[in-house]
């Protein structure tokens, strides 16, 4: 039989207030399944009605602010903007000038998932990488060049050519597995796997094991960015070489 204690809220609990477009089913999913139970996610759902396009990006951006303020009364440790592009569309800089007008708005610790790949890269020492995306290529455009102004060598990319998000949604792993066929480079150091949407983490360990490089992936790199702000240990089982000791 199950307590009264054991049903009341733990005193250590934390609380992550993510931030996700409206039809995305996948960044929650893998933050449910992998962190641990203390840390709750509370979820603020950014509008996009049209295809993953970059006009349709930037309009559910102007309501981030707004999900910043509404999450902040749930008493959240921390907001997660738990999108890759909109942290980034804006160029160099987009997703550092996001978390300043959070934290100016809340008071609270603020990251983004562009700026948690930007980190996962550099913790892992790589340089030179492959990029794959689910997207059209206008998507991929500006992913490239935020990469490329942050210091890295986007060596090759390429999209699926997808612009619905629930299709997107629905791809599975393997997708992403066939894409590294496609885009690996003997030169690269590492695929990058960008879209939170994109149910990449099931194939993590395989494309590291079979091509021998390192994989990070948009959610990741975001579970591994949520832990370490939140002074906890960065270290999950089949999330790849990021978090096996991180």
């Amino acid at each position: 039989m199950v307590s009264i204690a054991q049903l009341e809220p733990q005193s250590a609990e934390q609380r992550i207030g993510l931030m996700v477009p409206s039809s995305n089913t996948g960044i929650e999913a893998d933050f449910v399944r992998s962190l641990p139970r203390d840390i709750t996610i509370h979820t603020a759902r950014l509008p996009l009605f049209h295809s993953v396009e970059p006009a349709a990006i930037e309009l559910m951006s102007r309501d981030i602010e707004n999900a910043s303020r509404l999450l902040a009364t749930a008493s959240v440790n921390l907001l997660f903007v738990g999108a890759t592009v909109p942290s980034l569309l804006g160029g160099l800089g987009h997703d550092t000038r996001m978390i300043e007008r959070i934290r100016e708005l809340t008071g609270i610790r603020a990251t983004t998932t562009s700026t948690a790949v930007i980190d996962a890269l550099g913790a892992l020492g790589i340089r030179r990488l492959v990029l794959g995306t689910p997207f059209i290529e206008c998507m991929n455009v500006p992913i490239v060049e935020f990469l490329e102004a942050s210091g890295f060598r986007v060596l090759a990319w390429k999209g699926l050519g997808l612009s619905d998000n629930v299709e997107i949604g629905r791809l599975p792993p393997a997708s992403a597995y066939e894409l590294a066929r496609k885009l690996d480079r003997p030169e690269a150091e590492a695929f990058l796997f960008v879209c939170t949407n994109w149910r990449v983490l099931p194939a993590i360990a395989r494309i590291e094991s079979d091509f021998g490089k390192a994989v990070v992936t948009s959610n990741q790199a975001s579970l591994r960015s949520a832990l370490h702000a939140l002074g906890r240990p960065a270290r999950l089982s089949e999330c790849g070489r990021l978090l096996a000791d991180s």
